[in-house]
């Protein structure tokens, strides 16, 4: 008898690839216009998992400026412009990614995304790295009129990608991504490289991995342990 799907979501920045060295160009690009100091990759990388308007807003911090919702909303397509140009230039997916995704669906591993990346960007960016067919499917922060943490964006992912939240589980580096997963009782594996809002330890993961060659060992215990 065939077993039932085992389905693994993904966050995308900073769990998949390393997003944030095409991001900082482009916000730093945008904050220009406004004659705001460049910003580092350290500087904004606890937000970005919170999107372009948190990452514009921490630019304008450092500055010790405050930027108002009307000018946000005016620089936006800027930042917006700027990225899609540029939004593969320099980003990678991060060291033993591809390897370990391989091994997963060799094991029967239905792959998917699910990322408060715009949907549109998320595609393009993974479809121009040459990967784009390993996932079931792609979600992103524009693909329902919800999204993480809220755990019916995850929900729906799983159901996209044809399978159970009981047989799935997230993947991911921020608290967006853990509460997403708790919310919705799948359990979950951060991942300690990314971009992290506030200590992994403190997110409430089922386990946390410092490297993509942790992640198989990781899930089997989980299957072994939380799975039907």
């Amino acid at each position: 008898m065939k077993q039932p799907q085992k389905t693994m979501v993904f966050d995308l920045d900073g769990t998949l690839i390393d997003s944030i060295r095409d991001l900082v160009p482009a916000i730093n690009r945008t904050t220009a216009l406004d004659n705001i100091p460049p910003v580092t990759q350290a500087d904004i990388g606890h937000v970005v998992g919170f999107g372009a308007m948190k990452m514009l807003e921490r630019a304008y911090q450092l500055d010790g400026k405050s930027l108002s919702n009307q000018r946000a909303d005016a620089l936006l397509p800027h930042f917006l412009n700027h990225y899609q140009k540029h939004i593969a230039d320099h980003t990678v997916f991060y060291e033993g990614a591809l390897k370990t995704l391989d091994s997963l669906a060799s094991k029967g591993w239905v792959l998917a995304i699910c990322t408060n990346k715009y949907e549109r960007y998320a595609r393009q960016i993974i479809t121009l790295m040459g990967e784009v067919d390993r996932f079931a499917t792609i979600t992103g922060g524009d693909s329902f009129a919800f999204k993480k943490p809220d755990p019916a964006h995850l929900i729906e992912t799983i159901k996209l990608a044809g399978g159970t939240p009981e047989r799935s589980i997230m993947v991911g580096d921020t608290t967006n991504d853990i509460m997403a997963a708790n919310g919705a009782n799948i359990p979950s594996i951060v991942v300690d490289f990314g971009y992290p809002d506030k200590p992994v330890h403190e997110m409430q993961a089922t386990t946390i991995i410092n490297h993509f060659n942790k992640l198989e060992q990781a899930a089997e215990n989980i299957v072994i342990n939380y799975f039907n």
